[in-house]
């Protein structure tokens, strides 16, 4: 049984999907894209059609796994690295810019069967950063690695590098210059300065036939930012968590508060101390960072296979395996 909800916490409008679980013993996935203001005025049928393949690209990727009896963090890990893959998303190939007019990606991935966690962040020649990330949490006794270090861990466990060449976009690249332009106001022209222009990022959550948990995202972080910055998404218990008897979180949005209400953990531990189904819970720790200033959403499935996809932004790129086994996907939020 699907249940939709659009509701009003405090000042906030705050657009909800929870799907209950028919079957316990189902698999559930989810995908997004990045939350922000999205807006169906501003988007061409053709950019639209292109998102949303690139959503279902992920969703494919990690289903097949699923389907075929395959572990949750192997399908989180599949569609994380399709999104990467991805120009049309801040993240790997997608990756913004920063003020130095360099790419620096961060990425996490958590098993909620063990709560063993991997994540890297300020990777600059790394093609797969959310593969990179699982490399440290199976192949380190670390969790988090950063900058030259992981490259170097990278390297040594047989992980693509690439050019820095490969990470350029012209889009990505325009939007620096509108920053930088925008910032220093040398032109005196007015710019349109959107949330995609500034930050974005992708993650995947999954619940496998066994009832193991696993949550991954990535990102190419906020446009502009100084470099060496380090958003919620590699920070385990900010932007990413999981853990078999709760959920699997992956947060997108205003990093330095979803990094300071610990949005992903908040939503565990609503569910673990205060008995919050998962919907009430992901609504709760958004509101948290919504408090601090901080705006975005998060996708999240439970240990029964239901799932939420709450976001306080007029967009989301999004989507998740329906109970029939269609992909069901969206973009805007429906008022």
């Amino acid at each position: 049984m699907v249940k939709l909800t659009s509701l009003a916490i405090g000042c906030l409008a705050l657009a909800a999907i929870s799907l209950q679980a028919e079957d316990p013993m189902n698999v559930a996935l989810v995908v997004h894209g990045g939350a922000g203001t999205i807006e169906r005025s501003s988007m061409t049928p053709e950019r639209e059609k292109e998102y949303r393949a690139g959503i279902e690209n992920a969703l494919r990727a990690g289903e097949n796994i699923l389907q075929s009896g395959g572990t949750a963090l192997d399908a989180v890990e599949s569609a994380v690295r399709v999104l990467e893959d991805d120009p049309h998303f801040n993240a790997g190939k997608g990756a913004v810019f920063t003020s130095a007019g360099t790419n620096e990606m961060d990425a996490a991935i958590m098993d909620g069967r063990t709560l063993a966690a991997g994540a890297v962040a300020c990777v600059q020649h790394v093609r797969n950063p959310i593969t990179l990330a699982r490399a440290v949490m199976e192949k380190s006794k670390h969790v988090f690695m950063v900058g030259a270090g992981a490259e170097e861990f990278a390297k040594s466990n047989g992980i693509a590098l690439v050019d820095a060449k490969y990470f350029f976009t012209p889009e990505r690249w325009d939007a620096l210059k509108k920053a930088l332009e925008k910032t220093s106001g040398a032109s005196g022209k007015k710019f349109i300065f959107t949330d995609a222009d500034r930050h974005g990022t992708v993650g995947a959550v999954a619940r496998d036939k066994n009832g193991n948990l696993a949550a991954a995202t990535s990102t190419g972080g906020m446009t502009n930012k100084l470099p060496g910055r380090v958003g919620d998404s590699p920070i385990i218990g900010a932007g990413t968590y999981a853990n078999n008897e709760t959920c699997a979180v992956s947060c997108t949005g205003d990093g330095e508060y979803f990094i300071r209400a610990s949005v992903a953990h908040e939503v565990n531990a609503l569910m673990e101390d205060r008995g919050m189904s998962l919907r009430e819970a992901c609504e709760a720790a958004l509101e948290n960072a919504h408090k601090l200033g901080g705006d975005g959403g998060l996708i999240a499935v439970d240990k029964n296979g239901n799932i939420a996809l709450p976001f306080n932004t007029s967009g989301m790129y999004r989507g998740y395996l329906g109970p029939d086994g269609k992909f069901v996907i969206d973009i805007y939020r429906e008022h």
